[in-house]
Parts: C-alpha cells; sequence; structure tokens
C-alpha cells in the first residue's frame, strides 16, 4: 500500500483508482448465472429474468438459447424476440451458430447468450463464444450468459479427478473475475438427480447413464462445493470494491504474492493451472509463472520448447504475469526473485523419476524446502496432471543420437591406433590416448556425447588392453586402481569439456541475439521515415525467424501493408481480417490464437508508448520455437518505438513548417495592413481633392497631387509585385529560364527602371570592356537587381552616389552595388535578407514613403540562387561625408560557363 491511499483510506476517502476505474468504464455489464452442472435451471433462471426486464425496460433481445428440448424452458421464449443464426457450412454440414455481426448491428440494451462455454464451428471470427461475449461487451452491450463451472480453465484437472472427465470447452478464470453479476443457481444433488429421472434434463435412456457415471452424488456434491467457493470469491471481490469505492475502512487483503515454477516438460500447464486455483483461494491474489533458464545446461529440444512456450500462453490467459529468470543455481535464482518480490507462496512441480534418473537427478522441491525461509511451498505431484494431452510428435533427435554415435565411432578409432602403437613401442601409456578420444567428443558433441565416450572408452581400454586381454576381468589389483581412476577421470574430462562445450555455444547463441537485437536497434533507430522503419522491421524480424513477415501500417481509418521481407506477400480476405482485428483490438489473431484462427497468418500489434503504430504479420510455423518468439517480441517492442518516433519527427517536421507559415502569414498580414493602407490613404486622399476641389485647386497643387498618386500607386505596384514574387518563391512555382546574358545589359535596364526615383542622387557605372557571359534568366536577374537598387535609394540621402559594377572572380563573373548610406550594423548582416526584415529608420525624402515590405531583398537573394548564383552583404564600406563609417554593398556571383564565343 502506498502512503496515498494509506492517506486516503484514514481520511475515509474513496479509493481514487476504484473510482477512476468506474468512471472510465465503456464496456457493457455481464452477468453471469452459474451452476455446479447441467440442469440445475440456468437457462430457466435467465429467461425468467429476461421477461421481467423485458416488462420493465424493453429491449430484450435472445442470441441463442439451447432448450434441448425442455418444454418448460420453451415456453418462455414466448414474447422475446429471437435472433436468427447463422449457418456454416462444415464438412458437408450446415452448422447454425450465433451471429455475431448482426448483434453488433442491432446493438440491443440487453442480450442473452447461453451456454457461455461453446465452441464455435470452424469459420466462425472466434473459436469460443465467450470471445463473442467479449467483443459484444467492448461494443457495449450489457450480456446474460450461463455457464458450469466445470469449464472454467484452472479446474479441468480438478473436474477430472473428481469425474473422470475431462472437459474440453472451457473459459479462462479471468472473464469470472471481471463480472460484474454473478448468480448462483443452486439445488441440492438429490433435486438434481430427481428431476433427471422425470426427464427433465436428460432423455430417459440418457439420463439413466448419466446418473451412472457424471451425476454421481459425491459428483455433484464435490462439482456444488466448487460452484460455491467460486461465487463466494468473485462476492468478496465485488465487495472489496464496493469498500473501495465508498471509502469503507475495512480489512483487506493481507498481499500474498503466488510464483509458479514451471520447466520444459508435460507438468507445465498443469501447474499453471494450479497456480490459478492457489490464487483464487487467495481471494485473487497477484501470481506469476517463472521459468528458469540455466546457462551451464543443454536448451530444450522443439517439443519441450512449445510445451513451456504453450504453458507460458496459458499463464497469460489465466491472468498471469510471465517472466523468465536465469541463472545456474536454480533453488538461489528462484529464492532470491521470491525475496525481491514479496513472494509467499511458492508452487512447485515433482516427477516420480525412475531407475537410474533418480540418482542423478535432485528434485527442486526439496532443494527449495531446505533453503527457502519465509514462502510457503506448495508441491503439486505428476500424478495430479492426469492424463497427457495428445500433442504434435516430437521431431527425433537425429543429431543428438548421432553425436553418442559418433563418440563410440571415436572411441572405436581410438582402439585400433591403440593396437597399433602397441605392438611398436613397449609401456606405452594407452591411457592417455583414450583420454584425448573422451575431450574430442566432449569438444564436438557435447556434454552426454562425452560421457558415452568416456565409459566405451573405459570398458575398451579394460578389454582391449588389462590383463587378462579380452575379458572384463582385472588380472592385477594395481591395474584395479588404475581402471578407478581412469573412469572417473575420463568422466570427469568429458562431463566438463562437454559442458564448457554447451556453455560455450548457449553464450554465442546469446551473444548472437544481443547482437543482433543492437544492429536492429541502430538501424531502427536511424529510420526518418515511418516507411523506413516498417521496411527494416521487416528485414531483422524475417532474418530472426527464419519465415515471411508483412508489416502494416496505419492509413487513415484503415491499414495497409508497408514492407514485407522477403517480399511483400498477398494476403487474403481472412488475413486481411485479423490483421484489422489485432489493429482495432491490440490483441493477437491468426493463425495459433483465440481469434480468428483459420487465417495464414499470425498477426502481434505494433504497441508504442502512446498508442498502437502498426500490426506485423508471421507464418505461423515462425515463433513455435519459445526463443524465437522471445527474440521477435523484443524486436517488437523497437519496432513500435522506432515508427513511433518516426511519426513524431514527421509531425515535428509540419509543426515547424506551420509555425512558419503562421509567422509568414503574420508578418504578411502586419506588412499589408501598414504599407500597403498608406500609399493607398494617400491615392485615396490625393483623388478625393482633385474630385472635390478640381476647379479650384491651383495648377501647381493639382500636379503635385497627380505625382503623389503616380508614386503611391507605383509604390503599391512594387509591393504587390514583391508579394506575388514571394509566393512563388515560397510555394515552389518558380521557373528559370536559362539564356546566355550579358550582365551589363541587365544592370543597364535595372538602372533605367529606377531612374525616376533617383531624383537627386547618381549612379556610376563600372563595367569592363570584355566581359564573360553567363547562363541566367534575364527577367529575374534584372527583378534582383531593382529591388537592391530600390533598396540603395531608399536607405541614402540626395546627392549620394550609388556605384554599380561588374568583374570578373576567377570562374565567376560578379556584380557589385554599393550605395553611401548609413549600412548596415554588423550583427544584421546575416539577417539582412530574411522575409520583412528591415532597419528601423530611413534617410529618403517622406519619412515613411521611403519605407519598403522588407521583402526586397529576400526576394533578391531567392531570385539569385534559384539561378545557381550567390549573393552577400557587407558593410560599412568607406566614411561617409561628416566622417561617420557607412555604405553598403551587396555581392552577386554568378558562375560562368566556358563555351565557344562566351566572352563579349
Amino acid at each position: 500500500m502506498t502512503a496515498d491511499e494509506t492517506r486516503f483510506r484514514e481520511q475515509g476517502r474513496p479509493d481514487p483508482d476504484a473510482l477512476l476505474a468506474q468512471a472510465g468504464r465503456k464496456r457493457g455489464r455481464l452477468k453471469i448465472f452459474l451452476g455446479m452442472a447441467p440442469g440445475v435451471g440456468k437457462t430457466y433462471e435467465m429467461l425468467s429474468q429476461g421477461r421481467r426486464a423485458q416488462t420493465e425496460h424493453g429491449e430484450v433481445l435472445v442470441g441463442v438459447v439451447e432448450t434441448h428440448g425442455r418444454r418448460e424452458t420453451e415456453a418462455l421464449l414466448d414474447g422475446l424476440e429471437v435472433m436468427a443464426r447463422r449457418p456454416i457450412e462444415h464438412r458437408g454440414r450446415t452448422l447454425l451458430e450465433f451471429d455475431l455481426d448482426a448483434a453488433l448491428a442491432v446493438k440491443p440494451r440487453l442480450l442473452l447468450v447461453d451456454e457461455y462455454a461453446h465452441s464455435n464451428a470452424p469459420g466462425s471470427r472466434h473459436p469460443k463464444r465467450w470471445q463473442d461475449v467479449e467483443e459484444l461487451l467492448e461494443s457495449g452491450i450489457d450480456i446474460w450468459t450461463t455457464l458450469n463451472v466445470q469449464h472454467l480453465e484452472s479446474l479441468v484437472d480438478v473436474v477430472w479427478k473428481i469425474t473422470g472427465v475431462r472437459q474440453r470447452e472451457t473459459v479462462p478464470d479471468s472473464v469470472l473475475s471481471r463480472a460484474d453479476e454473478i448468480e448462483l443457481i443452486d439445488i441440492t444433488p438429490t433435486e438434481l438427480r430427481q428431476r433427471m429421472a422425470e426427464g427433465k434434463v436428460y432423455l430417459p435412456e440418457t439420463a439413466r447413464l448419466a446418473a451412472d457415471n457424471f451425476f454421481k452424488p459425491e459428483n455433484l456434491t464435490a462439482l456444488r462445493e466448487l460452484a460455491l467457493r467460486r461465487a463466494a470469491q468473485t462476492v468478496d471481490d465485488q465487495l472489496s470494491q464496493a469498500m473501495k469505492r465508498a471509502g469503507v475502512e475495512g480489512p483487506w487483503a493481507a498481499g500474498e504474492r503466488i510464483l509458479v515454477l514451471i520447466g520444459p516438460d508435460a507438468m507445465a500447464s498443469s501447474l499453471v493451472r494450479a497456480g490459478r486455483r492457489l490464487s483464487d483461494m487467495m481471494m485473487d491474489a497477484p501470481w506469476t509463472v517463472a521459468h528458469v533458464e540455466r546457462p551451464n545446461r543443454v536448451e530444450p529440444d522443439s517439443a519441450r520448447g512449445r510445451s513451456l512456450s504453450e504453458a507460458l500462453k496459458l499463464a497469460e490467459q489465466l491472468g498471469a504475469a510471465n517472466v523468465v529468470l536465469t541463472g545456474d543455481d536454480l533453488v538461489a535464482t528462484v529464492l532470491d526473485y521470491a525475496r525481491r518480490n514479496n513472494v509467499t507462496q511458492i508452487v512447485v512441480g515433482k516427477s516420480h523419476r525412475r531407475g537410474w534418473r533418480a540418482w542423478f537427478h535432485r528434485s527442486l522441491a526439496p532443494a527449495l524446502l531446505e533453503a527457502q525461509n519465509g514462502a510457503a511451498l506448495h508441491i503439486i505431484t505428476e500424478t495430479a496432471s492426469g492424463p497427457a494431452v495428445p500433442s504434435a510428435p516430437a521431431p527425433k533427435r537425429v543429431l543428438q543420437w548421432g553425436g553418442h554415435l559418433a563418440s563410440a565411432a571415436l572411441v572405436g578409432g581410438t582402439i585400433l591406433i591403440g593396437e597399433m602403437i602397441q605392438n611398436r613401442v613397449e609401456n606405452a601409456n594407452l591411457a592417455m590416448l583414450f583420454m584425448v578420444s573422451v575431450l574430442i567428443s566432449g569438444l564436438a558433441f557435447g556434454l552426454w556425447p562425452a560421457v558415452t565416450a568416456a565409459a566405451f572408452a573405459a570398458v575398451a581400454y579394460n578389454f582391449f588392453f588389462l590383463e587378462p586381454l579380452l575379458s572384463f576381468w582385472i588380472g592385477h589389483p594395481a591395474d584395479v586402481l588404475t581402471f578407478l581412476v581412469f573412469f572417473a577421470v575420463a568422466m570427469t574430462t568429458g562431463g566438463l569439456t562437454g559442458r564448457v562445450r554447451d556453455q560455450a555455444r548457449a553464450t554465442a547463441r546469446r551473444a548472437s541475439a544481443i547482437t543482433a537485437l543492437l544492429a536492429a536497434s541502430r538501424r531502427l533507430s536511424g529510420a526518418a521515415r515511418k516507411e523506413d522503419a516498417a521496411t527494416i522491421l521487416a528485414e531483422q524480424l524475417s532474418a530472426a525467424t527464419s519465415g515471411k513477415v508483412v508489416v502494416f501500417l496505419p492509413h487513415g481509418e484503415e491499414i495497409a501493408a508497408a514492407a514485407g521481407a522477403p517480399a511483400l506477400e498477398a494476403l487474403t480476405t481472412a488475413d486481411m481480417t485479423a490483421a484489422r482485428w489485432t489493429w482495432t483490438r491490440g490483441e493477437p489473431a491468426g493463425a495459433g490464437t483465440g481469434t480468428l484462427p483459420n487465417a495464414a497468418w499470425t498477426f502481434r500489434a505494433l504497441q508504442g508508448v502512446r498508442s498502437r503504430s502498426g500490426v506485423v504479420g508471421f507464418e505461423p510455423q515462425a515463433l513455435l520455437d519459445a526463443e524465437n518468439e522471445r527474440f521477435a517480441l523484443a524486436l517488437l517492442d523497437q519496432g513500435a518505438i522506432a515508427l513511433e518516433r518516426a511519426e513524431l519527427a514527421a509531425a515535428a517536421v509540419d509543426a515547424e513548417a506551420l509555425r512558419r507559415s503562421d509567422r509568414l502569414r503574420s508578418a504578411l498580414l502586419n506588412s499589408v495592413s501598414h504599407d500597403l493602407r498608406t500609399p493607398l490613404a494617400t491615392v485615396l486622399g490625393s483623388a478625393t481633392t482633385l474630385i472635390d476641389f478640381g476647379k479650384t485647386v491651383e495648377p501647381a497643387v493639382r500636379d503635385d497631387l497627380l505625382l503623389s498618386i503616380r508614386e503611391e500607386a507605383e509604390r503599391l505596384n512594387r509591393y504587390v509585385g514583391d508579394l506575388l514574387d514571394m509566393s512563388r518563391l515560397e510555394g515552389g512555382a518558380l521557373v528559370t529560364r536559362r539564356d546566355w546574358t550579358d550582365v551589363r545589359d541587365v544592370i543597364a535596364a535595372a538602372i533605367e527602371r529606377v531612374s525616376r526615383r533617383l531624383e537627386h542622387r547618381r549612379v556610376q557605372r563600372d563595367f569592363p570592356a570584355a566581359l564573360s557571359a553567363v547562363r541566367a534568366d534575364p527577367g529575374l536577374l534584372e527583378q534582383a537587381l531593382v529591388n537592391i537598387l530600390e533598396n540603395a535609394i531608399t536607405y541614402s540621402e540626395d546627392g549620394s552616389l550609388i556605384e554599380t559594377a561588374a568583374y570578373e572572380d576567377r570562374g565567376n563573373v560578379v556584380i557589385s552595388i554599393e550605395d553611401e548610406g548609413r549600412g548596415i550594423p554588423t550583427a544584421e548582416l546575416e539577417r539582412v535578407f530574411e522575409k520583412f526584415r528591415r532597419l528601423e529608420e530611413s534617410t529618403d525624402r517622406g519619412g515613411e514613403r521611403g519605407k519598403g515590405a522588407g521583402l526586397g531583398l529576400a526576394i533578391s537573394k531567392g531570385f539569385v540562387e534559384a539561378m545557381g548564383g550567390r549573393i552577400a552583404a557587407a558593410s560599412p564600406i568607406q566614411d561617409r561625408p561628416d566622417g561617420t563609417p557607412g555604405g553598403t554593398r551587396i555581392l552577386i556571383s554568378l558562375r560562368k560557363d566556358s563555351a565557344p564565343g562566351a566572352t563579349i
């Protein structure tokens, strides 16, 4: 309990987590009518209450009900709307199943769905009806359903022991724990058997057989106890939640924590179910299923690995947390985890080893019992697991048996070499030769082949080389000691060599996996776009699983295949349906899962930090190996983060572009509101004066007003032209036309265009007699020069000099425009070509009339760079007549193109 929780409870306030969970509820409510066995009246009671709800509230729909021919139950359907069932063709037969899509389309207030644990026909969206109910609940529909206690997943083994019948149709215990209401339909075993005898449950012959088998009094009594316990646990959970929401003080759970230890064996699933039952008995205590990987042990074969993987998946379905521990010392690793996580209950299995295995393998249970301090130990024996569930035949371990045969052959070769040496060398120490064969077996084939080689070597050394020869008897007492020492040393050496080899291989596999994860992380972190990240993720997953992979990314409201490895595969409609399900729900779907298992691919969601980033599809066989699956899941996490990071980077770029656009729009509005309204006001005032007082105005005044109109109209024309030019630059619509151009002609044309604004300013031209031509757009270059000249006129005084020059500098033709104005501060030189950037003061006659929109130099820069040139500003250039530094020089550099006759 945290300090905040303690403070809330001490003050009698409601638990905030409980209130938030209730406030954030959007799914429908689930009510389960729970019974101990068929025939107790679950369906009858559900329909009876449904009829009352129909009378009181309306909108009650019967999705599916199995009456089993019982007239009393069928009579309750009168007045209730019953949905039509959906036909499904399977093996030449037509099966009628619950129509999930129709129920979602109608979306009634209350839906009655019988037989919660029913298995759907192949071809349905979900293999189990309880999964249909989950989808209905997520859509906001209230559900009433029926369930027998023997169908709970954690009770499968218990029910098998009680009744001798193994239930194939099960539901996870977690769905019962999440039920909003549980109503126990309870009658005594005697009453149930009486109903059977009266034919109210089964037909007479069937009822007689059932009464002698499943429905025996002792079986029904045990099932009734299980049902009562499960109902009591659920009621206790609901009471605790109600007390939390109301802020009622009271005794809370003592904090029991359960750890279930499983291995790659047949007991794994039974241990998981036992852990769930123990959790239920302790008021739904948190429980964890752990598997310990031992680096000094050989990895389990594929069949045992599948058994472990299936057990871990079952634990996840039953609501457990999964963890994989690593350590050579099994007992120390388990107890260390138990101490660090406050584990109070440990569940382990104890198999019945027979023969030589009992001598060489110590059970984990006694070792934990000796070492543990504080936690209760629950030992599940192998007989409690019941009959083995049939599984796919394990592949033959050809390689392992091949190692034993090769070790025996190596010892046989050593015998031949020993015979040759013994005939040629007296008193040769042949024991060392056999020792070498044991070492080679350990290094080449591993631990157990090395032990096999040691045993064969000891027997062969005795039979062929110790007196009496070709006999297993040992003639001399000294040879007995030699044989025993040799056998012990050979076994020890072979075992250690094989273990070192196996450890080296296991370490190499782990190092390879870590290296692959690091490489994938580096590649994914360097992906700038989501499409690049998807391609890299597909390649890495395909390499990790040795199978085909397809990656889907969101495209509007749907998802679309974005990358695949080795190639992008075309998926069927069933596959796409499973992929969309995973994208919508975030749950695994497709082959090997509980949703749409008929699909050819297995789909997993790419869950990022904020939301889902996409979906990945695998070939089903790619995830059969537990190690491959863990590696793939780690890559999925990295891929989801990489995709989310790429999406955030793209969003950041868009946000920056939007910010710049907003800044440009704001500056443009400011410019339009000020720089356009000022000349418009002058034009409007002068025109109004001429209209109102045209006949009485003096000719000189009239000429001055007309001159003002012309000047301000030209000024407006320049502003509009600048805005249009800037829009072309910003929108990428600028098209340049490259022609051989003499920049002297362009400069002269630009000076002519601004000549009327020069007034008393002088323009000096400094052109060489011969100048190389450049490939440029004469119109754009002229406009750029006009903007620069107008800027020079604006910021220079009457009578000052504006100097224009053109010259060659290495591979460039340089245009220089220099004025005698007050210059540009050094700090402003780098920003003078920015949009809407202008000095605060103007020396031009007319004050504000001399200011521009601050676009002229920015447009010049855009035009020059569009032609492949460069532009720069320098200041101060020289001392002004009053002795203060000043002057501004704008330099344009255009690259010369070598061509015949390019010099003019």
